[in-house]
């Protein structure tokens, strides 16, 4: 994939596909270590060792439209091919983590993307209650659904001047996090 931003897509669609109600999804730059961390943990079904094991590889799926399964094994291979790291953990009946660094200063790293478009497309999605941090270095910026329905009220979040409210809310906020910074 070529953005940070669709892996974050990719892997919160395999969450709701595994029955996932509550997904926290968080960006860290840092500077000092030289690396971009993305962590993506959900209250789905989750899987057995076997089948995390599995699911890091691109020949096999669960899923009856295509016969590979690519989500978890590019997101694994962009993660180690750039100086990062990569880690799954997951227990059935508990939910699944996916964690994976990039070394920042590395040539082959995908750019960060469109995180705001990303976080909107999760906020709007009536299936889960969504926890998103984004930080750089000491900054940080977080926005749960939760806080969002209970400040609307009766209002719903798929409302358009919320909807207008919302996708301006988070690109002003991460622009002004990062600083106009290309990541």
């Amino acid at each position: 994939m070529r953005e940070i931003s669709l892996h974050v897509l990719d892997l919160a669609n395999n969450a709701l596909e595994a029955g996932a109600t509550h997904l926290n999804v968080t960006v860290d730059v840092q500077h000092g270590s030289d690396t971009v961390s993305v962590s993506i943990t959900d209250n789905g079904c989750g899987m057995d060792d076997e089948s995390a094991l599995r699911a890091q590889d691109p020949f096999v799926t669960s899923r009856t439209t295509r016969k590979v399964g690519l989500g978890i094994p590019l997101f694994k291979a962009g993660c180690l091919g750039c100086g990062g790291t990569f880690r799954l953990e997951s227990e059935p009946g508990w939910g699944t983590s996916v964690m994976g660094s990039w070394k920042l200063s590395h040539i082959d790293r995908p750019p960060l993307g469109d995180m705001a478009a990303t976080a909107l497309l999760l906020i709007l999605d009536p299936r889960i209650d969504l926890e998103f941090r984004a930080s750089i270095d000491e900054k940080m910026f977080a926005l749960r659904t939760a806080d969002l329905r209970e400040e609307l009220g009766e209002t719903p979040l798929h409302d358009p001047e919320v909807v207008g409210w919302i996708a301006s809310y988070i690109r002003e906020s991460l622009e002004a996090l990062f600083g106009g910074e290309a990541l």
